[in-house]
């Protein structure tokens, strides 16, 4: 029986004081100018829990691949020689004369952090820069929150649909407010809460909701509240958003399992349908973007298969040990 995360955040089944992070970024040696030896690399991919064994190095951390036979300690970039990687690949892209003051060794710690400060300010606000994430592992527990990714048109709607009909004792899904008048016989808390336009603004101003936006003049949006009300009756709150309500709820308060829905395969030569082409396209960019938060990936080549998948993967993180952020334990 899982434990409510509550609970399992108190006893972390590591004490010691090994550092263990998720890779966010896929690594290959060979294909790395930068690397001293590209035989003593490690690749890595997006995902991929690495066990650090030496930080010493200012450019160079030792680490090994969790959970592999035989696995030995080899090299892999530290987090700031890669943001700088990923901040002048970005800049040489936009400003091709910039491309040979963009220079790493050779130059002291202190005089690369003046010209960071310089000139690189703007380039990293603008990056989302992801290197490695510390993760800690847990006893089995219960996720709050089950969040659905994907392009729009993919199917997340039926998903969530199909679980919640099927599983009405385990999911839920956060009842939206909206600022529209009720229509005839629409009851106030059933498919909608209605609320002011005033009430609404403020309680955006407030920060007390997750998403919201605007449709035909009215105003819409999910509370946080109403997430945390769906936990407090012991269920899991299904979610469909967008990518960026991530920062929000990668939180042990919402304890999430992020499930990217992928586009179905597209046979060459098969469709030309362009709405599947669109689909397609969208996936790929939303998956190259914030692979690094995806739990699991599920193709959606079959809904029926798609949903047994889900049902199953939200069975073995519920009773299986997990690696999470260290920020929801510490």
């Amino acid at each position: 029986m899982p434990l409510p995360i509550s609970e399992s955040l108190i006893q972390p089944l590591h004490f010691s004081p090994q550092i263990y992070v998720r890779a966010q970024f896929e690594y290959d040696p060979s294909k790395d100018e930068l690397i001293p030896c590209k035989e003593a690399g490690i690749r890595f991919r997006v995902g991929d829990i690495i066990q650090i064994i030496s930080k010493d190095d200012h450019n160079w951390w030792q680490g090994k691949l969790e959970n592999t036979k035989n696995g030995t300690a080899g090299l892999i970039p530290s987090p700031e020689l890669q943001e700088w990687r990923v901040a002048c690949i970005s800049m040489e892209k936009t400003k091709q004369e910039q491309q040979a003051s963009c220079t790493w060794f050779g130059k002291k710690k202190k005089q690369y952090k003046d010209k960071y400060l310089a000139k690189h300010n703007a380039v990293f606000d603008q990056l989302d820069l992801v290197t490695y994430e510390e993760v800690v592992t847990l006893p089995a527990f219960k996720r709050k929150t089950l969040v659905l990714l994907g392009a729009h048109g993919v199917g997340r709607r039926h998903i969530k649909n199909t679980l919640i009909t099927k599983h009405p004792d385990r999911f839920a899904y956060p009842i939206p407010h909206t600022t529209r008048p009720p229509k005839k016989d629409e009851e106030n808390g059933r498919n909608y809460y209605f609320v002011s336009h005033d009430q609404m603004m403020q309680d955006i101003s407030n920060n007390e909701y997750l998403e919201y936006g605007s449709h035909e003049d009215a105003m819409y949006g999910t509370r946080l509240e109403t997430i945390q009300k769906i936990h407090q009756q012991g269920l899991i709150a299904i979610l469909d958003v967008e990518p960026q309500a991530l920062k929000v709820l990668r939180t042990a308060e919402f304890a999430p399992y992020v499930v990217f829905i992928a586009a179905p395969t597209i046979t060459q030569g098969i469709t030309e349908d362009d709405s599947l082409q669109r689909l397609q396209k969208e996936s790929e960019i939303l998956q190259k973007t914030y692979a690094h938060y995806f739990d699991q990936t599920i193709i959606n080549n079959e809904i029926d298969e798609t949903i047994r998948h889900l049902e199953e993967a939200i069975d073995l993180v519920c009773t299986t040990s997990q690696w999470v952020p260290v920020s929801w334990v510490y």
